[in-house]
C-alpha cells in the first residue's frame, strides 16, 4: 500500500511465523524466559499486532491492511490510501474532490511526510520534519502570535511562505567504557526569510519528526485503565521511573482525555490526530477542523481561505481515520538468532523494558479487527523525563519541556528497509540507534550509562535485538 510497487498479494504469500518457526527460536524462547522470568517472553513474540500483524518485511512493511479487516472494511481501508498518498491541489483545480490545498501548508499530502507510512527523513526535501511554534503564558501553551501553532514552509502562487529553517549540528565527541569512541550530533536552527516579520522573542521552538502511521488503532484501543496503571508520578516504587500520563482537551467535547499519540502524547485520538494533520500539514479543513490556520498578520492566507466548508468530506475524512487505524503492525524477525537472544537479555537487564512495555492488550473498539489483541508494541504511552539533553522546553497539556511519551519501537528495524534512513529521537538526531540510546537521560539516564559499560560484543547484540523488533 502506499506506493504502487507494493501489492497486497505480499501478504498471501508469506506464511504465518508461529507453526513455522524454527525450533531453535522457540528453545530461546524457552531458555530466555526461565532465565530471565515471564517478562523475557514478551520480548521475543513474532505476533506484534496479534491478529493484525502483517508477515511483509520488504518496502511495504508499514502498508499493510490488517489482515482480519472484513471484506467492507477493505474497501474502506483502500479508499482511505488513496486519499492518504494523493497530492492535493489548488481550489478550483481539478479533480474537484481532492481540492482545497491550504494557502499555507508543509506538504500536499499525509505520505509527504510518512512516506509509506513510515518515519519523517530530516535529511531530505521533504517534509520530514516539522516546527512546532508557541508562547507560554499564565493561560499554558498558546500559538506564536504570527506565525500560529507551527511554521509553514510552502504556499500557494501569490502567498508567500512563513519562512524556511536552516539546520546546523554541533559534534560532540564520547568514549565507551572500552575506549571506543562515539560522536553524538547536537542541532542548532536559524529562522531564516520569514515574510510576516519577526517570531516573537519568547517563542519556543519544538522540531518534531513524522511518526510511523502503522498500528496506531491498537494503541487505541489499550484501555485507559491499563496505561494509567503504570504511572508512578511520585516514584513510589523506587526504581527512578515516574511515567505520567497526560490528559489533552479532547476537541469535540472540550473535556481533558487521555492523550496517546504525537511525540509529548498531545492528542487524544487518531480521529483527532488526522483532522489536525489535515489542517496544520496540508491545509484542508475538515469535520473536526474547519478553518484555516491563517494568523491575523496573513491578510493573503485569509482571503485565499475557504468558505469554512470542510474540503474533505465527512465520508472520505472517515476513511482516512479507517485506514490509519487499521495499518497492520509488522512480524518480528530473526528470533532464532543468539545475538538477539542475548540483546533480550540486554534489554532487562539494562531495564529499557520499565518504559518501553513490550506487551499491551487491547479492550473493545469500533473496528472489531482491532479488538481484544494481544500487541506488543514496546511502550508504555506514558511521559517520561528525559533530561535536559532533549528537552524543548515546550509544554504539550500535562507534558512539561523535558517529558516525552514513550515511542512505540515496533517496526523500529525496519525503517531502513521502508524509508531509507536510520535517523531517530523527535528530531531526528540521531543517525544510529546507539546514538538514540546514548541521548537518554533523565529518568533513562542509569540505562544509557550502563550501554556505555558495555563491551562492543554486547552493545552489537543489543542493536541486533532492536533491530528484530
Amino acid at each position: 500500500m502506499n506506493d504502487p510497487e507494493v501489492e497486497h498479494s505480499e501478504i498471501m504469500s508469506s506464511p504465518d511465523p508461529t507453526p513455522g518457526r524454527p525450533v531453535v527460536a522457540l528453545l530461546a524462547m524457552a531458555v530466555l524466559a526461565t532465565a530471565c522470568g515471564s517478562a523475557a517472553a514478551d520480548l521475543m513474540n513474532a505476533r506484534s499486532g496479534g491478529e493484525a500483524t502483517t508477515q511483509v518485511s520488504g518496502v511495504g512493511a508499514f502498508s499493510q491492511p490488517a489482515p482480519n479487516l472484513s471484506a467492507d472494511e477493505l474497501k474502506r481501508f483502500e479508499r482511505g490510501n488513496d486519499l492518504f498518498t494523493v497530492n492535493w491541489v489548488e481550489t478550483g483545480l481539478e479533480p474537484i474532490d481532492t481540492d482545497g490545498l491550504g494557502p499555507l501548508h508543509n506538504a500536499s499530502s499525509c505520505s509527504g511526510c510518512h512516506l509509506r507510512d513510515g518515519r519523517g527523513d530530516p535529511s531530505g526535501d521533504e517534509p520530514g520534519l516539522l516546527f512546532r511554534l508557541g508562547v507560554l503564558e499564565d493561560s499554558g501553551m498558546q500559538p506564536e502570535p504570527t506565525y500560529g501553532d507551527q511554521l509553514q514552509d510552502r504556499s500557494l502562487p501569490g502567498v508567500p511562505a512563513e519562512g524556511t529553517v536552516r539546520r546546523m549540528y554541533v559534534e560532540e565527541p564520547g568514549t565507551y567504557d572500552d575506549g571506543t569512541p562515539y560522536t553524538l550530533r547536537r542541532p542548532v536552527y536559524e529562522f531564516e526569510d520569514l515574510a510576516y516579520g519577526s517570531l516573537s522573542v519568547d517563542v519556543l521552538v519544538s522540531p518534531r519528526l513524522a511518526t510511523p502511521v502503522f498500528g496506531a488503532g491498537l494503541l487505541e484501543a489499550i484501555p485507559e485503565d491499563s496505561i494509567t496503571a503504570g504511572a508512578d508520578p511520585e516514584d513510589t516504587d523506587g526504581d527512578g521511573i515516574s511515567g505520567r500520563a497526560n490528559y489533552v482537551v479532547d476537541m469535540t467535547t472540550g473535556e481533558l482525555i487521555l492523550g496517546r499519540f504525537g511525540w509529548k502524547a498531545g492528542v487524544p485520538t487518531v480521529e483527532q490526530q488526522i483532522a489536525r494533520a489535515f489542517r496544520e500539514d496540508i491545509g484542508i479543513t475538515n469535520p473536526l477542523l474547519g478553518d484555516e490556520a491563517c494568523t491575523g498578520p496573513q491578510v493573503t492566507c485569509a482571503a485565499l481561505a475557504g468558505s469554512g466548508s470542510p474540503e474533505i468530506e465527512p465520508g472520505a475524512f472517515d476513511d482516512v481515520v479507517l485506514y490509519s487505524s487499521t495499518l497492520a503492525a509488522p512480524a518480528r524477525r530473526n528470533l532464532d538468532s543468539p545475538a538477539v537472544e542475548q540483546g533480550a537479555r540486554l534489554f532487562l537487564d539494562l531495564e529499557c523494558h520499565l518504559c518501553h512495555e513490550p506487551r499491551q492488550t487491547t479492550g473493545s473498539h469500533p473496528i472489531g479487527a482491532l479488538s481484544n489483541q494481544v500487541i506488543y508494541p514496546f511502550t508504555d504511552l506514558l511521559l517520561h523525563d528525559m533530561g535536559a539533553g532533549l528537552a524543548d522546553g515546550q509544554p504539550d497539556g500535562l507534558a512539561t519541556g523535558s517529558e516525552w511519551r514513550t515511542p512505540p519501537l515496533w517496526g523500529l528495524g525496519l525503517n531502513q528497509a521502508v524509508n531509507g534512513h536510520t535517523f531517530f529521537l523527535h528530531d531526528g538526531r540521531a543517525r544510529t540507534l546507539e546514538e538514540a540510546i546514548l541521548w537518554h537521560g533523565g529518568e533513562a539516564e542509569q540505562s544509557a550509562q550502563e550501554f556505555r559499560r558495555l563491551d562492543a560484543d554486547q552493545r552489537a547484540a543489543l542493536i541486533e535485538f532492536l533491530g528484530s523488533l
